[in-house]
């Protein structure tokens, strides 16, 4: 198998490969939710879900991996920690992206990098691929803090924790430039119409209900 052709099914790509400078035409769309914990991220990942299959779409939900992992996580995650969680995000889109016509991910690699530059400061040699992968969302929503999380168990509910996670994702959102839209805070029952008008613009999925 060609390298170039490695590369791009290790990114969920299939069709002809591009020519070179050109943007790769992906026949699925694939949609994250980032931003801090305790945010309502999977609340709306389950509503678009539900709102896409009605539509007739093959919809799966990348479901939060770091609930998984069997290190620690929150204020005591560490770099072994975050890296599991990071790579085992990647193995998730890559597996949904092989099967379905769109992903909606409770998260996003960047989200997953603001965690362990948090526990472990940046990783320079690291950045190259979080910056590829970034590459792969075709819409990304950014989640602000809206009240107070709720104990679940796992997540930590810390205040200060939960801000400078949050400030960390929009740092690196800026740093890298990347397109986002924000969901306007103070109005949280407006953001799963905001969602679902923004989705079902996207022309790879307008086309189809139209």
């Amino acid at each position: 198998m060609s390298p170039l052709r490695t590369e791009r099914l290790a990114l969920g790509l299939r069709g002809t490969p591009p020519q070179r400078g050109k943007i790769p035409r992906r026949p699925m769309v694939k949609i994250a939710f980032i931003g801090t914990h305790g945010v309502g991220k999977t609340t709306l990942c389950y509503d678009l879900g539900a709102i896409l299959k009605k539509r007739g779409f093959h919809v799966d939900l990348v479901k939060e991996v770091a609930r998984l992992s069997p290190l620690p996580i929150n204020r005591k995650t560490s770099l072994e920690a975050q890296m599991w969680i990071l790579t085992t995000q990647i193995a998730e889109e890559i597996r949904s992206a092989a099967h379905h016509e769109v992903v909606v991910c409770d998260r996003s690699v960047l989200d997953n990098y603001a965690y362990l530059v948090f526990a472990a400061g940046k990783q320079r040699w690291l950045e190259p691929l979080v910056n590829r992968w970034m590459r792969s969302y075709d819409l990304l929503f950014k989640v602000p803090i809206s009240g107070t999380a709720s104990a679940d168990g796992i997540r930590d509910t810390d205040e200060f924790f939960m801000k400078q996670i949050d400030k960390l994702v929009d740092e690196l959102v800026l740093d890298r430039g990347l397109a986002c839209e924000r969901l306007p805070e103070g109005r949280r029952d407006e953001w799963a119409e905001v969602v679902k008008a923004t989705v079902l613009r996207l022309p790879v999925l307008a086309e189809r209900l139209f």
